[in-house]
């Protein structure tokens, strides 16, 4: 990989600046790849700060297309790209931010096999649907391919975020917290959702990831943080591995 231009370095200049950052994690950010699943109101601002930051290499994959009632939330996209793929709405409004960063794009749905071959030079996955049968597929990729998963979600005028990193096995995965896809499912497009609620989260996500790939202390691994828009609260739990996890436990099919 080339040396970063003037451009690049100017454009870095106020994020180089902080001693948990410098040239070299700027560097390393810039020769990181991360996954992001979904291109909504999570997925939006997550790619955007990475794109942004200098993530050197973003796979986004969905399958929707932009529309009309995306736009209070989903701030990568606009007037201007509705009924356009998500995926090819995102890349250009990350393009016209940073045009130093390369971003693959999958218009389709996140699916075990489109996975497959991304996977294996993924440094981080970002999870951003609002699908629990898409977190539970991406959680059980995260133990098989060994790479952290930063999930959240968010509904209403609440949220939460968590991280999953298989490289500590003592650590719990997204099943040891939600062992069962719920009966019921609720999505945004039924109950609705606050705007900046997802937002908020997405740009945790954001944080998240970015501190997993510089290799900050203290990550959200084994624990779920919830916050509420109503109350202003943020609130943190920490949970376990559950020994008969039947993803990452004694009970496993993996």
């Amino acid at each position: 990989m080339h040396a970063m231009t003037d451009d690049e370095l100017l454009h870095y200049a106020r994020q180089i600046l902080l001693t948990d950052v410098d040239i070299e994690g700027q560097e390393h950010l810039r020769q990181s790849h991360v996954v992001v699943l979904g291109l909504g109101g999570l997925g939006s601002p997550l790619a955007l700060y990475l794109g942004a930051a200098g993530v050197g290499r973003l796979t986004l994959i969905d399958g929707d297309r932009v529309d009309p009632t995306n736009l209070h939330r989903q701030i990568i996209h606009s007037q201007a790209t509705v009924s356009e793929y998500k995926v090819l709405s995102a890349k250009a409004r990350i393009a016209s931010i940073n045009p130093w960063v390369r971003v693959e794009t999958r218009a389709e749905h996140a699916t075990l096999d489109n996975l497959a071959d991304v996977l294996p030079t993924v440094d981080v996955i970002a999870d951003c649907t609002d699908r629990f049968a898409t977190r539970f597929m991406a959680n059980r990729l995260a133990l098989q391919y060994q790479r952290p998963l930063v999930s959240a979600a968010a509904l209403g005028v609440e949220g939460q975020i968590t991280t999953i990193d298989p490289r500590q096995p003592d650590q719990p995965c997204y099943a040891c917290l939600v062992p069962d896809v719920p009966e019921v499912e609720a999505t945004c497009a039924e109950t609705g959702v606050l705007g900046p609620v997802v937002g908020l989260l997405g740009t945790m996500q954001a944080i998240e990831v970015i501190g997993l790939l510089l290799g900050w202390p203290d990550r959200l691994v084994g624990r779920l943080t919830r916050f509420s828009a109503k109350q202003m609260q943020w609130q943190s739990f920490r949970y376990r591995k559950d020994p008969q996890c039947t993803v990452c436990g004694s009970a496993a099919k993996l």
